[in-house]
């Protein structure tokens, strides 16, 4: 067995491929979004200067100017790249506006839908898990049906069936709200279709780990079958959905889209669809960066918390 030394500089190294690897998705996503961009129809004088506004050559020369426009694209996308390390997401076409202070401004409160959401997912497939799994038949092939309800299910289409519920006929939570009270309709749309998902995947896992031999070996030390599967064979279920975290960031953060036009919320989701919308490239861009950056950021805090519950990962990362 390697000292504590050796194992935390194996796992920093560990982490510093993971973090090589995540610039180059970030270079990569940059890059290919930034190509895509050149070819979209629509002139970005004409988005820069508003609609109606008729502007003489000179005037449209010195916009090409101001915003770079008049440089060709190789020498533009280097000078992207170069902002982009120092930290500047470059200007909003459409209100002349630094982009990061656009996406900071609404990044509040898709990170809290996100994290709500991804929170009630976890919630409500770890309680079906523990219920039903290697159960009897009854139980067992309830809690599948339950998965397989949820996870087929479409986010809008159960952000809608919530909304006309429990807002606008039981009045129990508001319709359009930005507080506590308002994300509890949209965390539970997205969250609930995940957790359908989620379960699926975690629920032949925690079967295999109740028929391990550690289980055998926790029943033999007295303990209660509720400790067994809380504590232990939950441990060994969980892997595979924190090693999807990844895509079930992703499928929230475009699920989120729907569910801030429905609860009409402010987002990032909002804002890209009226880029998009409003040919605003610089918006685009900016965004495409936090995405890419966030999947960096979850794929590294996944792998180090697959490290932190699995025994075996931390004896492999002892022994690399």
């Amino acid at each position: 067995m390697l000292s504590p030394g050796l194992f935390l500089a194996n796992v920093t190294r560990r982490l510093a491929e993971r973090l090589a690897a995540g610039l180059v998705v970030l270079w990569v996503s940059v890059t290919l979004t930034f190509l895509a961009l050149q070819v979209v129809p629509g002139d970005p004088v004409k988005i820069i200067a508003g609609p109606g506004a008729v502007l003489t050559p000179d005037a449209i020369a010195e916009l090409r100017r101001q915003f770079g426009l008049d440089q060709t694209v190789p020498e533009r996308y280097l000078h992207y790249l170069l902002a982009l390390v120092h930290g500047s997401l470059g200007i909003s076409y459409e209100s002349q506006q630094p982009v990061t202070g656009l996406i900071l401004g609404q990044l509040g409160s898709s990170a809290a839908l996100t994290l709500a959401a991804l929170a009630v997912a976890w919630v409500v497939a770890i309680a079906v898990i523990l219920l039903t799994a290697a159960r009897p038949p009854l139980l067992e092939g309830t809690g599948r049906a339950f998965e397989v309800l949820t996870a087929s299910l479409p986010d809008f289409w159960v952000g809608l069936l919530l909304v006309t519920i429990f807002a606008f006929t039981l009045h129990w939570f508001p319709s359009i709200g930005h507080g506590l009270r308002g994300l509890i309709l949209p965390a539970l749309a997205l969250g609930l279709p995940l957790a359908g998902f989620l379960g699926q995947i975690t629920r032949q896992s925690f079967a295999d780990a109740m028929n391990q031999p550690f289980a055998l070996s926790v029943r033999a030390r007295g303990a209660s079958e509720a400790r067994l599967r809380l504590r232990h064979a939950l441990r060994h279920a969980l892997l595979p959905g924190i090693a999807l975290s990844n895509w079930a960031i992703g499928w929230l953060i475009g699920g989120s889209v729907a569910m801030e036009q429905i609860f009409a919320r402010r987002g990032l989701g909002t804002l890209i669809l009226a880029a998009v919308e409003r040919r605003d490239f610089p918006v685009i861009m900016g965004s495409v960066v936090l995405i890419a950056l966030i999947y960096v950021v979850v794929n590294i805090v996944t792998d180090v918390l697959t490290v932190w519950i699995d025994p075996a990962q931390r004896q492999a990362q002892a022994q690399s």
